[in-house]
């Protein structure tokens, strides 16, 4: 099999991988969309968890990961559910891991055991017993295949950088311990700007702070009604979409009908119909400096300054006026 990616290239995947594309499972994802609610009101919020775990997996590669780390990364948005991140704000659930919460219980049921079993490999080593794979996985603020790949996916999707910035800053990771940093102070800037541009600018854009909550709203009284199931959302976005659309109940129906890409909407703190706070997410590198790793903030006042203004902007969220919906 070969996989064209528009951020880490061309590769050819056999074997135990290639499997495990092609499972259903993996395929799902490609109707579930990495924005959540975003591709609801901007077609152009087009990247989906199937994009994000074959990027998270090429990474690992190329980074020299195991094939084991590999699979790992390649699976571990399987039991992200419809519109992703939604059902936390429906199930008020602040660490947004609900996909994390029921991962083994989706694992153990679908096809993956018997795949990775064909090849040798068992599930629960992999994906259950997973706090081995430093690459794939971090916790904030460090660097991980994870936290890299959807920043850089969807900051270059949309916009935000180039081709060449991106190589650039790949040549510029490094493994130090099985653990991922950078070479320099220099990308470390870089990386953390364009960060704050995927977690503040976009995940607390005003539309998609909009669609987050008309969306949930609409989840909440579905389920509330037995409209639908929590397993319905192991579906796609498209199948459960169409089945808040097609329902006859007049309160589901007076929110789905605001979900459109016709919304106009904007920051507005003095004058605002919505209110939301997204999770805290910080991002500081280490940085190699000499044979020592340190982290970027103690080197970088704009670091330091960045990561102060995420965290006020965070905790303070997004005040949203609506102007049409």
């Amino acid at each position: 099999m070969r996989i064209i990616d528009k951020i880490y290239g061309d590769f050819c995947i056999d074997g135990v991988l290639e499997q495990l594309i092609l499972s259903s499972p993996i395929r799902r994802l490609k109707g579930i969309y990495q924005g959540g609610a975003s591709y609801l009101v901007n077609e152009k919020w087009n990247v989906t968890r199937y994009d994000h775990s074959i990027g998270v997996m090429l990474l690992i590669k190329k980074l020299g990961g195991s094939i084991e780390e590999q699979i790992a990364g390649l699976l571990h948005d399987v039991s992200h559910t419809a519109f992703s991140h939604v059902i936390d704000f429906v199930l008020e659930n602040r660490e947004e891991d609900y996909h994390e919460k029921i991962y083994e219980a989706i694992v153990k049921k679908s096809e993956i055991p018997n795949i990775l079993s064909k090849y040798g490999y068992n599930y629960q080593h992999i994906l259950i017993e997973d706090s081995k794979w430093n690459l794939l996985e971090r916790p904030a603020p460090e660097l991980c295949a994870d936290r890299v790949d959807y920043t850089l996916r969807d900051m270059y999707q949309y916009g935000q950088i180039s081709i060449e910035e991106i190589q650039h800053f790949l040549e510029n990771l490094i493994i130090i311990d099985g653990k991922l940093a950078v070479k320099n102070i220099e990308t470390a800037e870089w990386f953390v700007q364009t960060y704050y541009k995927e977690v503040i600018d976009f995940f607390m854009e005003p539309l998609n702070i909009y669609a987050y909550d008309f969306l949930a709203k609409a989840l909440k009284i579905a389920l509330n009604k037995n409209i639908i199931t929590l397993d319905t959302l192991l579906g796609t976005d498209a199948i459960v979409m169409n089945q808040l659309r097609t329902n006859q109940d007049d309160e589901l129906l007076a929110f789905v009908k605001h979900v459109h890409r016709n919304v106009i909407v904007k920051e507005d703190k003095n004058n605002f119909d919505l209110h939301r706070r997204n999770k805290l997410r910080i991002v500081d590198p280490s940085v190699l400096r000499g044979n020592e790793l340190i982290r970027a903030s103690k080197l970088s006042e704009n670091i330091k300054k960045m990561g102060k203004a995420a965290r006020k902007k965070a905790e303070e969220g997004m005040f949203v006026k609506i102007i049409s919906n």
